[in-house]
């Protein structure tokens, strides 16, 4: 036999009923007839204690008691036929004239005690259980509605009674075998003490119900029919990649219902703990999903974690002072005192040195306990030895359960590097010796990115997802979106990482969407949708979203986004940048940002600064992280000299050269931007600095390639026309290379400390000798390369490979 307890999204409609009645066809016909126990119609209870209220406080509760009739009447109508909701609206209405009689006094007294609030809220399961036993009896003329008051006993704590347990399963299994031609159809959350007073059973009380009655009759199975897929792995509402668990143990279902999994409360499973008796957790709406099994076993699994749980807003309560250390009993007599007062404690955390408690309760108990602790412990606050307790507020709760914690190491460092990682900051720490769970007491800010990010390292089966916020929509970026598009599959199943651009914003409007921006069509989203763009809000609201994982790409050439990166890095945010100007200013920008990125533990990657997507820069990193020391760095970082140099042969002109690689898209609208070799310098003053020399623009040599009239002319067509009356000068050049069978490079030199780029003529023997194209090449001599340098090379300029190269540092991003 099996306990089905039907919650209130399953009776609230039409369709959950139907639903439900289907469930229980099944049952009879495979041979079994169960007991069913119903809760309340959903918002019913609710409204029940609205209305408690407001009749408390001298208001009406009229408009309220007239919801209440309208939601029962319009299932009568809905599901009974007209011979048979006659007599049920006169039993409904009579329950309706009972709460409005009580609702009345209630008003009048101007007071509503514990006994009167839970004698009104009882009716919301009396109304719902007798509706649904009526509507069943078409189907199933055995259907007999069951008052639970009349076999739950308990004591007389209203709101939250004790069961008598022995008096309790002997009156249910008396009755349950007297009536076992009939299909019960029992309340749940209902029960009375020994005065027949009626009394309710708290919170999850209904489920409370199924599981005392099963235990009462040994059952096979308790089955926990709501308006969810079972117990998940997180809160879906915060947490998009919750999925469903197919098994739980008894001890970590408890911990992750005490930690605020609203599936199932932990009264609910001591009843079948007690007798082992598995709970299952099921859907109403989609009944063939297998749910969750709960269980004495809980089933294997691989999972290092079985879910992440978490209480939404918790206030917590400091006391320290000398006057706890060594004191016994301290602890017993404080807890004893808030335990008096129904006070329930949360969370404990003690200093080794017993200096401190600190402890977490609901919001609401926060300002009793402190006021009973300084009445409990005035002496001692008097003569110092104790601190006033301090309250804090606006906290949360996360918790992460398992019984696979148990000796496995590592658990506790991925759950702080994820959260570190992140930025959000621990207040407190908790975890038991069982080692089936450790909570964190955390900002409530902080919350959703926790839970989150706790989420994404955990279960690494699934992708871990990086929101990115994008600057810039000029080449660069638009080739970044394409990338990201065509290669968003391949990401996720080889890098297990997905890409969601959160953000994006240009020079004119900015766009933001939570569940990610559509890259098929972000041009038209940005044009019909976007707001002015605002550097100062794009950045706000970036950090208002508070993401977990969260990356800024600067995909501009301008100086304004540079100012924020240090604000962005403190917000704990990663920054992905082809903008090299923040890494080539002042050496002190330089050390802040890199400074700044490893304080808040994010990271900061710019492999575009210097070579495309080339890896030059990551390169670098690693030889000087491996302790090995550079000597030399020799380079071609120029892709738009490097071409020109490279087809600079023949009987072509320096002037046409240039004109070319203007009219194939490799220089500035100003090729003399190019030319002068800022660009160059740039690069290799990050190099420079990257190696370990704190140089300055100033300190990098850059021998001038351009005549001056050339550098002086007023417009680029004058540029050119002085470029051509300089051929003489650049031909010379190049019959001297070629004679002496040499090239033209245009070269950059890291040696000593000392960085400068010069105008060269190199021999075969020579790596760059060979260069071709738009390519850059790179040495670097080290003491592990001393004999024959580490040499890099490839494309160095164009939209797709430095588009590609910003990629690469975005999965990066993810592999951390």
């Amino acid at each position: 036999m099996k306990v089905l307890k039907f919650g209130g999204t399953s009776v609230g409609s039409s369709e959950g009923i139907l639903n439900l009645l289907s469930i229980i066809r099944q049952e009879i016909q495979s041979g079994e007839k169960p007991v069913v126990v119903l809760s309340a119609m959903s918002g019913i209870t609710n409204l029940l204690l609205k209305m408690t209220q407001d009749a408390a406080a001298g208001e009406d509760y009229e408009a309220s008691m007239a919801k209440l009739k309208e939601r029962h009447s319009a299932i009568v109508t809905e599901m009974l036929p007209n011979q048979l909701q006659e007599p049920v609206q006169a039993q409904l209405e009579e329950y309706f004239s009972e709460v409005d009689q009580l609702l009345s006094a209630i008003r009048s007294l101007k007071e509503c005690t514990p006994r009167a609030h839970d004698l009104v809220i009882s009716y919301g399961e009396k109304c719902s259980t007798l509706l649904i036993s009526k509507i069943a009896s078409q189907f199933f003329p055995e259907a007999l509605f069951v008052e639970s008051s009349d076999l739950i006993k308990t004591d007389s704590n209203f709101g939250n009674a004790r069961v008598d347990t022995e008096l309790t399963d002997q009156l249910v299994s008396t009755f349950y075998h007297s009536h076992k031609d009939k299909l019960l159809f029992i309340t749940g959350f209902v029960a009375s003490d020994m005065q027949r007073q009626i009394t309710t059973l708290g919170r999850g009380g209904s489920d409370y119900t199924a599981a005392i009655v099963g235990a009462a009759l040994n059952c096979q199975e308790i089955q926990i029919w709501t308006g969810v897929n079972g117990m998940m792995t997180a809160d879906p509402k915060w947490v998009k990649k919750a999925f469903t668990l197919s098994d739980l143990s008894y001890n970590e279902a408890m911990e992750m219902s005490f930690f605020g999994a609203k599936v199932i409360y932990p009264p609910t499973m001591i009843p079948a703990f007690l007798k082992k008796i598995p709970i299952i957790i099921k859907n109403t709406l989609n009944p063939e999903l297998a749910g969750t099994v709960i269980s004495h076993s809980g089933g294997t699994s691989d999972l290092p974690i079985k879910g992440i749980s978490s209480i939404n807003k918790i206030s917590v309560i400091n006391l320290q002072g000398s006057g706890m250390v060594g004191r016994a009993g301290f602890s017993g007599k404080l807890f004893s005192l808030l335990a008096h007062e129904q006070i329930s404690v949360i969370m404990i955390t003690q200093s080794s040195s017993e200096h401190s408690i600190t402890f977490a309760i609901k919001p609401e108990d926060a300002p009793r306990a402190k006021k009973l602790i300084e009445r409990e412990f005035e002496l001692e606050l008097q003569a110092e030895k104790l601190e006033k307790p301090e309250i804090e507020e606006g906290l949360s709760v996360l918790a992460i359960v398992g019984e696979n914690m148990k000796q496995t190491p590592g658990i506790s460092g991925k759950l702080f590097s994820a959260l570190g990682r992140n930025g959000v900051n621990v207040r407190a720490i908790a975890q038991g010796s069982s080692e089936h769970n450790i909570s964190v007491i955390i900002s409530q800010q902080d919350l959703a990115k926790a839970l989150n990010a706790v989420h994404d390292a955990f279960f690494t089966d699934l992708k871990k997802t990086l929101n990115v916020f994008c600057l810039g929509t000029g080449n660069i970026g638009k080739t970044l979106f394409r990338q990201l598009l065509d290669h968003r599959e391949f990401l996720q199943k080889h890098n297990g990482i997905q890409v969601k651009v959160i953000g994006v914003s240009n020079s004119r409007k900015m766009l933001f969407d939570l569940d990610g921006i559509t890259l098929e069509s972000w041009q038209q989203q940005l044009n019909e949708q976007g707001k002015p763009a605002d550097l100062g809000l794009f950045i706000s609201e970036m950090q208002s979203l508070n993401l977990p994982n969260c990356v800024f790409v600067d995909n501009t050439a301008s100086p304004k986004p540079i100012t924020y990166y240090e604000e962005i890095f403190s917000s704990n945010v990663s920054i992905v940048t082809s903008n090299k100007i923040g890494n080539s200013s002042s050496y002190s920008q330089y050390r802040l940002f890199k400074d700044t990125a490893h304080t808040h533990g994010v990271d900061f990657f710019y492999e575009t600064n210097v070579g495309a997507g080339l890896p030059i820069v990551r390169t670098l990193q690693d030889l000087m992280m491996s302790g090995d020391r550079v000597l030399k760095i020799e380079a071609v970082l120029s892709g738009t000299i490097s071409f020109i140099f490279n087809h600079f042969k023949g009987d072509v002109t320096f002037h046409d050269v240039v004109k070319m690689a203007q009219e194939k898209g490799y220089t500035e609208p100003d090729p003399r931007d190019d030319l002068n070799g800022t660009d160059f310098m740039r690069k290799m003053l990050i190099l420079a600095r990257d190696a370990g020399y704190a140089l300055e623009a100033g300190d990098v040599q850059i021998e001038n390639i351009l005549p001056e009239s050339c550098m002086h002319a007023q417009s680029v067509p004058e540029f050119y026309e002085e470029l051509q009356k300089a051929d003489d000068y650049f031909n010379k050049l190049k019959e001297q290379a070629e004679e002496s069978g040499r090239a033209l490079r245009f070269i950059g030199k890291l040696e000593d400390g000392k960085a400068e780029i010069t105008l060269q003529m190199v021999d075969e023997s020579h790596p760059f000798f060979v260069l071709s194209g738009s390519d850059n090449i790179i040495s670097f001599t080290t003491e592990r390369y001393k004999e024959r340098p580490l040499v890099v090379k490839g494309p160095g300029a164009g939209a797709e490979v430095t588009a590609a190269g910003v990629f690469a540092d975005i999965v990066n991003v993810g592999t951390h």
